[in-house]
Parts: structure tokens; sequence; C-alpha cells
């Protein structure tokens, strides 16, 4: 009997998933922003943080293709350009993905979208440095979107290679070494944590939900 329920449990989990999928999916909102927690440490969340200091270090815009009805896909900055992925398969690949949604009347959503859609097919920016033509995953949020006036909704940072003690950690340090430059430590720029972590932003949800 033990076998039995355990077969039965196993059977039922696809469908839970998909149950809990279709409950994350009605949550969601053109231009929302899906920012993705790290199941480990790693370089970004030992030099950033994210919202009630979560180990976030990837975030992505949401995107109805044919309208608000239409299929679900997520813009994203990674390796190697600029992408439009299925929201399944960008859920899939992520643990925690906690959903952000801008405040205000200010957001220009299908201006931002537009603005984001154009950056589709660039190259990835590894070297999180600003003003080229690659992009890197909060990059592609910051510099697109936009009020109806133009204007940008979230203003650049000092960029973070320090840890908790102030020190550039040895990755950086070694990382960029080995290409040849310096660290580019408060260089104008951004991160996912601390995105997620701006008054414009309030966090509605989360993935996966718990039945």
């Amino acid at each position: 009997m033990a076998s039995l329920g355990i077969k039965y449990r196993l059977l039922a989990l696809p469908l839970l998933l998909s149950v809990a999928f279709s409950l994350a999916a009605q949550h969601l909102q053109e231009g929302d922003l899906l920012f993705a927690c790290s199941v480990e440490p790693n370089a970004i969340t030992q030099v950033t943080t994210g919202v009630d200091a979560l180990p976030i270090d990837h975030v992505a815009v949401v995107h109805h293709i044919g309208g608000d009805s239409g299929l679900l896909y997520v813009i994203e900055a990674v390796k190697p350009v600029v992408r439009l992925t299925p929201i399944q398969e960008f859920l899939d690949e992520n643990g925690t993905v906690l959903i952000g949604r801008i405040n205000g009347d200010d957001l220009d959503i299908k201006k931002s979208i537009r603005r984001c859609l154009a950056m589709v097919g660039k190259p990835y920016d590894d070297l999180y440095l600003p003003g080229d033509s690659a992009l890197y995953c909060s990059e592609l949020v910051q510099m697109n979107y936009v009020t109806a006036a133009g204007a940008l909704v979230f203003d650049t940072v000092p960029m973070s290679f320090h840890d908790s003690t102030g020190q550039v950690t040895d990755y950086w340090r070694d990382f960029y070494s080995q290409r040849g430059m310096d660290v580019p430590e408060g260089a104008p720029g951004t991160n996912p944590g601390e995105l997620s972590r701006r008054p414009q932003v309030t966090i509605v949800g989360k993935y996966p939900i718990q039945l």
C-alpha cells in the first residue's frame, strides 16, 4: 500500500506543477519583472542583495505574444544573446521566481516592451560594462523601461563587485584581470538584486506557488 501511495503521488506531481504554473500565469501581466533566485551562492549573489535579502541573480521581462491572451514569453538577456524564452522554459530553468510589478502610472508598458523587443538578438554583455552594444539582464530593463514622456523609469546605480566587508572579491579581480581590465567597481550600471529592491517595484507573487 505504501508503494501504491508513492506511485499516486508521483503521478499527481506533473498535474500539481501544471496547476501551480497556471496559477502563476494568472498573476502575470505584460511588463512584469521576473526575478530568479539562485539555489546556490555565486559570484553575483556574493556581491549584491535582493529584496528580503534573497539571492537574486537574474531578471526577465514578461511579454504576451499576440496580446493579453496570447502566448506567454519572457524577454531576457542571457548568453549568448538577448532572446525570447517561453515562460514554462524560463520557470523550469530557475528555482524560486519573484513576480515584480512597476508601481504607479508613469510606466509606458507598450513603449517599454517595444524597446526591449528591439534588443532581441543583441549580444549578452558578460563584462557588465555601460555604453556598449551588448546587454546584461538588468541592463535590459534599466535602459528600456520608460515613461510616456520617454524618461527612464530606473536610474543607474554604482556597480558593486565587493562583498559585505567592502572588499572586491577574488573572483571578480581574477575575472577582469584575465581580460586585461580593472574591476569596474562604482561604474554606472545595475544588477537584478538591487532592481528588485527599488521603490518602483512591488513583489506581487512568486513561483512555485505553494498549493
